[in-house]
């Protein structure tokens, strides 16, 4: 189990998970490096929206907030957030990303990431019938009234049922033995 998940199993018991996703995410050096923060997340963790200040921290050389950040800003959260979503009986990981830049970014930066109870249940339909899926989800981000897109970032997700997945690794290390 990783350390994450041991705060969010123990701080469960003192503090209900939107504000565990949020607090997490805020004061967790991997996300802080990104320069962004969770700003809201729904109390049933279907959304959660961040933003991404411009400052010093994370301007490049033509002043505007660095493509690095612009990804790392979005890239945990679609994921982090399905395994929330989804109970333990699943197996959740990035696959892939697809970044694509469309504006220099020369003001604070928003995103938002929503799931809906329909897409959850279409992703445990899917998996129940083929035991492992790969769903994209779509992140774009854009200034605060969302009328700019400056970044859109494509990822792909890999959704497997637990059992299956656990298996699927067994046969592969014997394979290659």
């Amino acid at each position: 189990m990783s350390l994450y998940k041991k705060v969010a199993t123990i701080g469960g018991r003192f503090f209900k998970l939107k504000t565990l996703f949020k607090y997490g995410f805020n004061y967790s050096p991997m996300y802080r490096r990104s320069t962004a923060k969770v700003i809201e997340v729904s109390e049933d963790l279907l959304e959660v929206k961040i933003k991404l200040p411009i400052s010093y921290k994370n301007r490049n050389y033509v002043n505007s907030i660095f493509g690095g950040s612009m990804f790392s800003a979005v890239d945990p959260i679609p994921m982090v957030q399905l395994i929330n979503l989804l109970d333990d009986d699943y197996v959740v990981w990035d696959k892939s990303a697809e970044v694509f830049f469309k504006k220099p970014a020369k003001e604070d930066l928003y995103a938002r990431f929503t799931y809906t109870t329909e897409e959850l249940d279409s992703i445990k339909q899917q998996v129940s019938e083929k035991n492992e899926i790969e769903i994209l989800k779509n992140t774009v981000l854009t200034n605060k009234n969302e009328t700019t897109i400056f970044c859109e970032v494509k990822k792909t997700i890999y959704v497997a049922n637990k059992s299956y997945y656990k298996q699927k690794r067994k046969q592969a290390r014997t394979t290659l033995k």
